[in-house]
C-alpha cells in the first residue's frame, strides 16, 4: 500500500524559501513589501513543491499544458472588425481542439499591463505558456517574462524577439513586391498608409517602401502614419487625395483601411481604378466583396495561426525551438490597380 500523499502548504513553501508565511502572500498578491530577488525566489520554490494559491495548486506541477495565454493590445471594437486576428485566433484554436487545450484571450490598453498580466497568469499557473504579439523595437516585455521563465512563442521578426522563439512573415520583400507591381504598372507617385512605427513589422513595412522607392529611382511618396482602423484609413485618403500632388496609387497597411479608403475615393468622385490605384495587406472576404474588388497582399493567416500553436507546443515540450517565417505574402491583382491615368 502506497504511503499518502502529504500536503503542501503556505508554511512548507515559506520555509524552502527562507521566509515568512506572510511574504508569501505578498508575493503571490503582488504586494509590495518583498524585494524582486525575495519574490524570484518564493517563486522557485512554490514551483518546485507544486504549490500555488486557490484552486490554480492543482495546475502547478501538473505536466499537461490545458490554457495558451494571448495578450493583444488592441481596443476591442478595432480587433472585432480586423479579419487578421480572427483568423489569426482560429489558427490557434485549430491546433489547441486537437490537445484538448483551451485560449485565455485578454486585451490589454498598455504593452506595461500585459507585462503584469502576463506574470500573473504564469504566477498563478493559469497557462502554460503564452503567444506574444505586435512587437516593438526595444519591446518592455522581453526581459521581465524572460526572467520569470515564461513559456513563450512570439510572433514577429527574429530582430524584435529578444531570443524568444518566433514565427514571422517577411514583410519586407512583401512590400518589395506590391511597390515593383504598382511600378511596372507605371505608377511614380505611390502613398503608403501604415501602422504606428514604433510597432515593429510597421516601421520594417515603411522602411522596405522607402527603399524600394529609391532602389527604382522613383521619388520617395508620402507615408502616413495611423492607427488600423476604418476611420483612421479614410482620414489619411482624404488628406492624401486633397494634396497638391496626388498619388496615383496607395498601398495600405491593412484590409479594413483600404476599404475604407475605396470609400473616399468615391465620395471625392476619384474613379479606382482609372485615376487611382488601391492595394491592400491582409486579403480577405472584405477584398473580394468590393466595387471594384481590391488587389492585396495575400497570405494564410489561418495557417500562420496554427504554426504559431505548434511551435509553442515544441517550446514548451523543452525541445530546440529556432526561428521560422511561413510563407511570404503574395500579390493578389484584383480590379482595384491598373495604369495610372496618361
Amino acid at each position: 500500500m502506497s504511503a499518502p500523499s502529504v500536503r503542501v502548504t503556505i508554511k512548507d513553501v515559506a520555509a524552502a524559501a527562507g521566509v515568512s508565511k506572510g511574504a508569501v502572500s505578498l508575493a503571490f498578491n503582488d504586494k509590495p513589501g518583498v524585494s524582486d530577488a525575495t519574490r524570484e525566489r518564493i517563486f522557485a520554490a512554490a514551483r518546485q513543491l507544486g504549490w500555488a494559491p486557490n484552486s490554480s495548486a492543482r495546475s502547478l506541477s501538473r505536466q499537461s499544458v490545458d490554457t495558451v495565454g494571448l495578450a493583444i493590445c488592441r481596443p476591442a471594437r478595432l480587433l472585432g472588425l480586423e479579419p487578421f486576428y480572427m483568423e489569426f485566433v482560429s489558427g490557434i484554436e485549430s491546433v489547441l481542439a486537437e490537445r484538448d487545450c483551451s485560449l485565455l484571450l485578454r486585451l490589454v490598453d498598455s504593452l506595461e499591463e500585459e507585462i503584469g498580466l502576463q506574470e500573473r497568469w504564469w504566477r498563478e499557473r493559469q497557462i502554460g505558456g503564452s503567444i506574444l504579439v505586435d512587437f516593438h523595437h526595444e519591446d518592455p516585455r522581453i526581459a521581465p517574462l524572460r526572467q520569470i521563465g515564461l513559456p513563450a512563442v512570439a510572433v514577429g521578426h527574429p530582430s524584435l524577439t529578444g531570443g524568444f522563439p518566433s514565427v514571422w512573415t517577411d514583410d519586407a520583400a512583401a512590400v518589395t513586391e506590391a511597390v515593383r507591381y504598382l511600378a511596372v504598372l507605371g505608377h511614380r507617385r505611390i502613398a503608403h498608409v501604415g501602422g504606428p512605427r514604433g510597432l515593429g513589422h510597421s516601421a520594417i513595412r515603411t522602411t522596405a517602401f522607402e527603399q524600394t522607392m529609391t532602389e527604382l529611382g522613383i521619388e520617395r511618396g508620402p507615408h502616413v502614419e495611423t492607427g488600423f482602423s476604418g476611420e483612421d484609413g479614410a482620414r489619411a485618403t482624404r488628406s492624401l487625395l486633397l494634396s497638391a500632388e496626388r498619388p496615383t496609387a496607395i498601398l495600405y497597411d491593412n484590409d479594413i483601411m483600404a476599404v475604407a479608403g475605396l470609400g473616399v475615393a468615391a465620395e471625392m468622385g476619384v474613379s479606382v481604378p482609372d485615376e487611382l490605384s488601391l492595394l491592400a495587406w491582409d486579403d480577405s472576404q472584405l477584398c473580394r466583396l468590393t466595387h471594384p474588388t481590391l488587389s492585396a497582399m495575400s497570405h494564410d493567416v489561418h495557417s500562420f495561426g496554427a504554426q504559431v500553436a505548434r511551435v509553442l507546443f515544441e517550446v514548451l515540450a523543452g525541445h530546440d525551438v529556432t526561428s521560422q517565417p511561413v510563407a511570404t505574402p503574395t500579390l493578389v491583382p484584383r480590379a482595384s490597380t491598373a495604369a495610372p491615368p496618361a
